[in-house]
């Protein structure tokens, strides 16, 4: 550690225990001590808050996917981080976005979203069987399947929480920015592993989510050129 301090008084502070355990000193310094306890809670909520903040848009190359296999390490975070770009306005590629999950499906290979869903229910989870409240509108604490609506900003932003049985915790995230073709989509899977099982985990799976990711990004952004005939001309382009 480096310090301006001479180095035999630092040595003897090191081996001093820095506890306050008197009132006295309080009244002399501004901060106010914590346990350890709350100290951890209040990292973890700080890192949580400035993972929420993040435009993986910005934070990452909007130019393709995360850059090797098993995704991208931010911190203690997997990424796996994926771009579409389509000829269409940010609303119309934001359409598919807004209504995934429950009856529409998610866009590629529902067979293994029901297949996960089911083993979700053996182990004690929500599985798929909540839906969503509406097929068309999304609002902040909304349940989508086995998500949670965490943040829900139209045409730009979804960010959904895991809430199945995972060794760690999960979200999956579209943005959808303005381009002069067009609009690009990224679609960000991001998981926190819980120690050594939970980086098992997701390495292990990998190649199926892959799988699926892929796919999901493709589709979504099919379905948006679907609805709209790939024609910018049709609608007013906005940039976000």
């Amino acid at each position: 550690m480096a310090s301006a301090a001479p180095s035999a008084l630092t040595r003897k502070s090191f081996k001093k225990s820095a506890s306050v355990r008197r009132w006295r000193p309080r009244i002399f310094f501004a901060i106010q001590p914590k346990t350890a306890r709350k100290s951890i809670a209040a990292a973890l909520s700080n890192e949580d808050r400035e993972f929420a903040e993040t435009r993986w848009s910005d934070a990452l190359s909007v130019g393709g996917s995360s850059g090797s296999w098993g995704g991208s390490r931010v911190g203690n975070r997997l990424v796996d981080s994926r771009t579409e770009e389509i000829p269409v306005a940010p609303e119309i590629a934001f359409g598919p976005i807004r209504r995934i999950g429950g009856t529409n499906g998610w866009y590629y290979a529902n067979w293994l979203w029901h297949v996960r869903g089911l083993i979700d229910l053996l182990v004690g989870g929500v599985g798929l069987r909540r839906g969503r409240r509406d097929p068309e509108t999304v609002r902040p604490g909304d349940v989508i399947d086995w998500w949670r609506v965490e943040d829900f900003e139209e045409p730009k932003r979804l960010r959904l929480l895991a809430e199945m049985k995972v060794p760690g915790r999960a979200w999956l995230e579209f943005e959808v920015q303005g381009h002069p073709r067009g609009s690009i989509i990224r679609q960000t899977a991001i998981f926190d592993p819980h120690g050594l099982w939970g980086q098992l985990y997701w390495y292990l799976i990998y190649p199926l989510h892959a799988l699926v990711f892929k796919g999901m990004i493709r589709g979504v952004a099919r379905a948006a050129q679907r609805a709209e005939g790939g024609d910018l001309s049709k609608v007013a382009h906005r940039s976000p």
